[in-house]
């Protein structure tokens, strides 16, 4: 289980921060390690410091600008930048508030980078990188965002994410490529690429993120981090249409699974402005997350029973991961879903595109402004211009279908686990995976096909560290729980990590730009 948190001195804590991020190797030097001490720690940790005074939000603000001047011209990860003045003196502001003890929040003092998708008063806000949107800057916070300025964050800019966040892989036009932490020739995953490289190269404490079809999950396992696809409507979101549930959600993502719940616990809750929210309070996810697994039932969904194609050496590793869980005294048994898979996905890419299409109507309508539409965006159109009504009532029913026989899985196990990928990460000029292991595919989303019926089931979907391929590049695991049981998700990934903490054990090695 993991260990509670105690406020040790400053030097005790800087100094396992040094120890547990293994910047010498590899192409490391002695100017990343002095940098990346306050930044090496985990978020809990720097927040102790902090509230105690031992460090104060002005050395933690120079520390990750100093990470970010680093690694982020390598590596491209945050973008829409603050000028560093300005957050220097934001951060002054909120030492002043803390020695008047006026300061509130329970991430107060922490710098954060919103993602790309997400609007940030007073930032670039470009949809992904859309050049259609390369100069607009937003007017308002969105409701995830405004709720993690209530808690004390200082805004330093943006996570990059590919346009309008179709495809996972985070490129763009008015961006360019996010590079993955642990081989740059390589891609970060999508769309919260930018968020998984900042987090993994120690840029960021706490990253947000949002998935659709595995944006939260993929680029945390590819970049040994960790990432959280909820339960619709467990993290409010505002939009033009608040009756109309999507599958897109919303979602935190950091290197330990206690961080990743403190940040949870902070979006998560009602809202009225989002009335399909759930009417539960988001507090319980920063408290412990120990429980005693024993005996409790692990089922491996691995490929889907051959459905979904996969990398062999993926389903290697994240099978020989599944040994985390009979440490801590659960059984392991083989999962499938008693449905037909191929009708599952068909109505996953009938319901995308549906709900994709729909807020790029408008753009699509003026020839000019199609033209600047990338390919990803023009599929989803243009399947959507040849649906009828009830081409989306069938595949919904499809759907219902799907998630029940999720449900009676959920009969014989506690959760459900599964790789976060198909394939270990590809190479970064690839726009997608056209085949993998000799089989084609048939759509620029079908290499997600594994993550996508995931989100097809409506469950809340923890991604965490596998291990590595032969050749160094990370996979993560999915650890999946009946719908609304987020904590059970969390609960099993504490418990995971504890019996191996990947992130720590294996860290990227930084390297100048």
């Amino acid at each position: 289980m993991s260990s509670p948190i105690t406020t040790p001195d400053r030097r005790t804590v800087l100094g396992w921060a040094a120890s547990g991020f293994a910047l010498a190797a590899a192409g490391g030097s002695a100017a990343a390690a002095q940098t990346s001490e306050l930044m090496g720690l985990e978020a809990r940790a720097l927040l102790k410091l902090i509230r105690t005074r031992q460090v104060s939000c002005v050395e933690v603000m120079q520390a990750c600008l100093r990470q970010i001047d680093l690694s982020n011209g390598r590596f491209n990860a945050v973008v829409s930048m603050g000028e560093p003045e300005e957050l220097l003196r934001a951060a002054r502001a909120r030492d002043a508030e803390l020695a008047s003890g006026t300061a509130a929040g329970p991430l107060c003092g922490l710098p954060h980078a919103v993602k790309d998708l997400a609007s940030l008063k007073g930032f670039r806000f470009t949809a992904g990188g859309s050049p259609l949107f390369r100069d607009r800057i937003a007017t308002r916070d969105n409701l995830p965002t405004e709720r993690l300025r209530a808690a004390g964050v200082i805004f330093i800019g943006k996570t990059n994410a590919p346009e309008f966040g179709l495809g996972s892989h985070t490129y763009n036009r008015v961006f360019g490529p996010t590079h993955n932490a642990y081989d740059p020739s390589r891609s970060a995953g999508g769309s919260s690429g930018g968020a998984a490289v900042a987090l993994a190269l120690r840029m960021l404490p706490l990253a947000d993120g949002s998935d659709y079809g595995g944006s939260l999950r993929n680029p945390a396992g590819w970049n040994n981090v960790c990432g959280f696809r909820t339960s619709f409507g467990r993290v409010p979101l505002d939009g033009p249409d608040a009756w109309l549930p999507s599958m897109g959600v919303a979602g935190p993502m950091a290197r330990t699974v206690s961080d990743l719940a403190m940040l949870l616990s902070v979006q998560a809750g009602y809202d009225p402005r989002a009335p399909l929210s759930m009417e539960s309070s988001g507090a319980g996810f920063a408290g412990s997350l120990q429980a005693d697994l024993r005996g409790k039932r692990v089922g491996w969904l691995g490929d889907f029973g051959g459905a979904v194609t996969s990398e062999p050496e993926v389903l290697a590793v994240c099978r020989a991961s599944l040994g985390r869980f009979a440490a801590i005294g659960c059984t392991i048994g083989e999962a499938l879903p008693a449905f037909d898979i191929e009708r599952a996905w068909q109505a996953f890419v009938t319901l995308r595109a549906w709900q994709s299409a729909a807020p790029l109507a408008d753009i699509a309508r003026d020839p000019a402004k199609r033209a600047q539409l990338n390919a990803q965006a023009l599929f989803e159109l243009d399947l959507a211009s040849r649906l009828i009504p009830s081409d989306i009532q069938a595949a919904s029913a499809v759907r219902a279908g799907w998630s029940a026989a999720f449900g009676r899985l959920f009969e014989q196990f506690d959760v459900l686990v599964a790789p976060t990928a198909q394939l270990f990460p590809f190479d970064i000029a690839q726009l997608w995976p056209t085949e993998i292991a000799g089989k084609q595919m048939r759509t620029y989303h079908e290499w997600m096909k594994g993550v996508c019926l995931v989100t097809l089931a409506g469950t809340p979907s923890l991604a965490v560290p596998a291990g590595f391929s032969r050749t160094g590049l990370p996979i993560g695991l999915q650890i999946i729980a009946p719908n609304h049981q987020e904590m059970t998700s969390l609960q099993f990934g504490a418990a995971y990590e504890a019996a191996e903490p990947l992130w720590r054990r294996r860290p990227p090695s930084l390297r100048a730009h």
